[in-house]
């Protein structure tokens, strides 16, 4: 039977997604669209999203809500987009692990540090807020950033940790598992922290030595040494 885990094989399934938002997004690049996503985050991080506004997004972006409506839809559109940037920004961590030659203590900590950074990001902050408080109330966003931002990550890490144990760097009997575990004993509790205003962006060099020392945990363990 082939192994499922095995770095050659596509790897599980991503869930079955909801339609996404039907937005017009103009090219990433342009001014107009950045200064929306960063007034978003803003708003959103201050009021929720229930609260937040789109005329307060546009009075602190410049521009006019026809343009925002032309290039996000409406303000589901534009967490959308707030969220698929933030994901972006986030895989670039695991994608460098994908490819890493160091030994997997290192490999693991620099993957760590950019993974924290990322997490404790205003824009990820704003976005973590939407899926946790709204979540029951917007659940195409919420699966869809479950799907995306959080299965995706964790295939990632379990082809790594497979790649890793057919290599005989690290003893891993179930990758999927342990791509869960570490991903929750990194950075769970930093994403529940930001969620309730206990971190935020300041607080980068704690989080990042706090992650040191997950890592050390996760591939050592925690039962003393014959």
């Amino acid at each position: 039977m082939p192994n499922r885990h095995h770095p050659e094989n596509p790897g599980p399934e991503l869930p079955t997604l909801p339609p996404r938002p039907a937005v017009e997004l103009q090219r990433r690049g342009e001014l107009r669209v950045e200064k929306f996503l960063e007034a978003a985050t803003v708003i959103f991080n201050e009021k929720g999203y229930q609260a937040a506004r789109l005329a307060d997004i546009v009075k602190l972006a410049g521009g006019s809500m026809a343009t925002l409506y032309r290039a996000f839809g409406d303000k589901v559109g534009l967490v959308h987009a707030l969220m698929e940037r933030s994901i972006n920004q986030f895989g670039r961590s695991l994608d460098e692990l994908s490819s890493s030659s160091l030994p997997p203590h290192e490999a693991l900590e620099q993957a760590a540090y950019k993974m924290v950074e990322e997490i404790l990001s205003p824009a990820r902050i704003a976005c973590h807020r939407v899926v946790i408080a709204e979540g029951m109330s917007q659940p195409e966003l919420r699966d869809w950033f479950q799907a995306h931002g959080v299965t995706t990550m964790e295939i990632l890490l379990s082809r790594y940790f497979a790649r890793e144990h057919d290599a005989g760097r690290l003893h891993i009997e179930d990758p999927d598992l342990a791509a869960r575990h570490f991903y929750m004993l990194v950075i769970g509790g930093v994403i529940l922290r930001s969620v309730n205003g206990r971190m935020g962006a300041d607080d980068v060099p704690l989080a990042q030595e706090q992650a040191r020392s997950a890592v050390t945990l996760f591939l050592n363990g925690a039962l003393p040494r014959t």
